[in-house]
This record gives structure tokens, sequence and C-alpha cells, in this order.
């Protein structure tokens, strides 16, 4: 899909009412959730493909797809006319009840989707809702609570999903509430040193799950090392012990491929995906093999895990519409190819600018990862400014990794390719505008 791009250019006012509104945002919301400042949020107002509009009339280059939401752009077409036929139709239905037909559509869509075996799947809404599905799976079929997570590790902060988190500020302010069953291994290869210990926590007989992100996101986008998904998925059976690979940010093309384990040759007992999958509107997915999702069948009462707006009529409506575009546009092929032109370009142009350790990443997700140039420690200050320096000309990206030094790239799958120069010019000029300090 290409969309034409507005008059307005990056970066343009037109009116001003941003600052009012965050000023009444101030007032009335958690005072920890929008990070409020100096020239920076900015309030959306609409958005269309790769491009955002504040509500101020400022348009800006979109290279977050909306945290990663948006891979096949901005509110298209296809899927607002599905939402809206859905919503004239059966804007609800009962779950767990009295299912909708588009419900039973998506779960058949998704079985055809994904690799074999998979193909039992338990809906949600969001990515830590398919992360604590997955979880309450391992245990039933294994009866095992340990899990395995890894250094650096995002599932999201929902109880269930938090224990997991690799970055310790996200666990310290509960820990009190949080059980100890996680274990956190090193994010190493199987040829370090007897696999950083993970081998022998994998056979300890107390872990029943292990779970891992092909690349972590908010981690810092960091692949895993080379052969530890392989090495993972022939551990993990001979312990009897459910693999889960969480691809909520991955999936769906961002690597340049359906999904990231595809590169890797592995298909894990339970697969996770969210973000994309929607196409704006919130739906995850936890996908396990026959076997492993076995585990729930004839137990009596009521479901288990469940929620009044599972298998959302209008967010599977819209998963549909996106599952189709993804294939009639070919966004997949098209991200692998703008992909390895956006890693090859960046490593290139940023080669000479001072603080920058490594360009990593795969297919359209891409990140720089800033560093004092002295002492080697990781910049978030500088990230941080950068970040905010983008926004104010008109581009918006993330910051991730532990200390939020990691400029993140994630653009939508069809974003034009001028207008991914133009993105890839301003990270650029900015970086090499912003001094480590």
């Amino acid at each position: 899909m290409v969309m034409a791009s507005s008059a307005v250019p990056f970066g343009e006012r037109e009116k001003r009412s941003g600052r009012e509104l965050l000023d009444r945002l101030r007032r009335v919301e958690n005072p920890s959730l929008t990070p409020l400042g100096e020239g920076f949020p900015i309030v959306w107002e609409r958005a269309r493909g790769a491009e955002v509009w504040d509500v101020d009339g400022r348009r800006y280059l979109d290279l977050t797809a909306g945290f990663g939401v948006a891979a096949i752009g901005h509110a298209h077409p296809a899927v607002a006319a599905a939402v809206a036929e859905q919503a004239a139709r059966l804007p609800h239905a009962m779950a767990d009840v009295h299912p909708a037909r588009v419900k039973i559509e998506l779960l058949e869509r998704l079985s055809h989707l994904v690799p074999d075996p998979l193909g039992v799947t338990h809906l949600g809404l969001s990515g830590s809702d398919a992360v604590e599905a997955a979880l309450k799976t391992a245990l039933l079929g294994t009866g095992r609570p340990g899990v395995l997570a890894f250094e650096g590790a995002y599932h999201g902060l929902s109880y269930g999903a938090l224990p997991l988190a690799g970055a310790a500020g996200f666990r310290a302010p509960f820990a009190a509430q949080l059980g100890g069953h996680v274990r956190r291994a090193p994010w190493v290869g199987p040829a370090d040193a007897r696999f950083g210990g993970i081998e022998s926590m994998i056979a300890s007989g107390e872990i029943g799950a292990v779970i891992i992100e092909p690349i972590q996101g908010r981690g810092g986008v960091r692949p895993a090392p080379p052969g530890l998904l392989a090495a993972l998925a022939e551990l993990c059976p001979r312990h009897g012990v459910v693999l889960i690979a969480d691809e909520i940010f991955t999936g769906f093309g961002r690597t340049g491929q359906m999904f990231a384990i595809e590169a890797e040759g592995v298909v894990p007992d339970i697969l996770l995906l969210g973000k994309a999958l929607g196409g704006g509107l919130p739906i995850s997915a936890a996908i396990g093999t026959k076997a492993v999702m076995g585990a729930w069948e004839g137990r009596p009462g009521p479901a288990l895990h469940t929620q009044t707006f599972l298998g959302h009529p209008l967010a599977a409506a819209a998963a549909l519409a996106t599952l189709d575009v993804l294939a009639t546009e070919g966004l997949v092929r098209r991200a692998a190819a703008l992909g390895r032109e956006l890693q090859s370009d960046l490593r290139a142009a940023l080669a000479g600018v001072p603080g920058i350790a490594e360009v990593r990443g795969r297919g359209l997700l891409a990140g720089i990862a800033l560093v004092h140039p002295e002492t080697g420690a990781p910049d978030g200050a500088r990230a941080d400014r950068v970040m905010r320096e983008l926004c104010a000309h008109g581009v918006l990206v993330l910051t991730a990794g532990e200390a939020g030094e990691v400029i993140e790239i994630s653009p939508p799958l069809m974003i034009e390719v001028s207008d991914l120069a133009h993105g890839m010019r301003a990270v650029h000029d900015v970086l090499a505008a912003v001094p480590p300090q």
C-alpha cells in the first residue's frame, strides 16, 4: 500500500493545543505512565500509513510503528472497513460460552499460518496475557512451577509476566508480591562455559518452562546468541520442559520472515504473538502444539484462564484483515528487502559517529547501542536526548535497553523507501549533532 504524503512537511505546525492537553493529562493520570517534559511527548490526533499527526497539526514520520503494532501501517483501510462492518453486526460475544463466528475463523487462520506441529490457540488481549496463558499451560503439563528466563528479557508487566523481566528495575518495587519460581540465565550461546549454566538449570528437575525472545526488543534489540535457540530446542524436550518463544514483537514479518524462529529452524512448544496481529486493536495469541495444549483438557468446572473480552469480535475481524494485508501486499518479503538495506546503510552511515558501540538487529528492526567513548558504559542519557531531538525534527523513535541506551527503529513494513531514507538521514544527523557528555 503506497500512502500519499501530506503537503505539510515533517515538523511544521498549524495550531497549538498539545501543551494544554498534557497539562490536563498531568492532573488525571497515574504520574508514572507518561513522561511529561518540555516539548515532549506529543499528543497524537490521527495517523495513516507511516505518518502521525499531533493535535497541533504537526506531521511525524513514525519509525516505531506504535510499539510495533502498526506493521501494516496505521489506520489501514482494510482493517478500518473490517472493524466497522463487524461493529455494525456484532461488536461483542460471550468469549468462552457463546463464541463469535469471526473468532473461530481467526483461530483456523492462525492454525494454518504457524509452523507444524503448532496450531492450538489461546487468545488474549495483550502480550502479557499470552505469556500468562503459556506459563499456566507449562505448569499444568509438567507439574513444575520453575521458569527459566533470560537477562535482558521483557515479557510484559502484569503480575504473571513481571517475574520474568530481566531488568531488576521493573521487579524491585513489587518484589514482596512476586514468587521465587523464576531463574535467570545469561544471554550466551552453547559454546560459552557449558552454556552459562543453562543446561544444568534445565536438567535440575525444577524447571517446567523456558521462555525466550528470538530477538530481545525492549532489552535492546539483542538477537539471541548463535546456537542458543537450537540448543534449547534440543534440551527442553529431553528434560520434559516446555519451550516458549515470545514473538509478540518480532512476529508477522518484522524481521523479514513471518516469524523470527524461522531463521533458526526452531519450532517451540508454544509461540506467543501479539502487537502487529490486531492491526491496531488489542489481541494476542499463545499457540501451542496439540500435545502441550492438551494439558487443559478434561478439567472440571469453568474455564481456568479466560476474560470477558477473550476472542473479541472487533479485534478478531481486525486480525483477519491484517493477515490478509500482510499476504496480499507482500509485506514480509518487503521487510526482508528493505531490512537488508536498513541494516547495511545504518552501519555504514554511523561508522564514524563517536559513542556508537554497535548497530544490530534483523529486517526492519534495528538497534543503535550508545556508549560513553571513554568508559564504554551504556549512554542512556544521550539516547534520551537523541529521541527527543528527533521528535522535535518530526521523526519518532524509541529507546530500549536496561539503561535506555539503545535507539530502537521499527518502522511500519509498508514505509516508503524515500521516507525510510529521510528517517535514516535524520537519525544520522541528530546522532552526529548530539555528542556524548
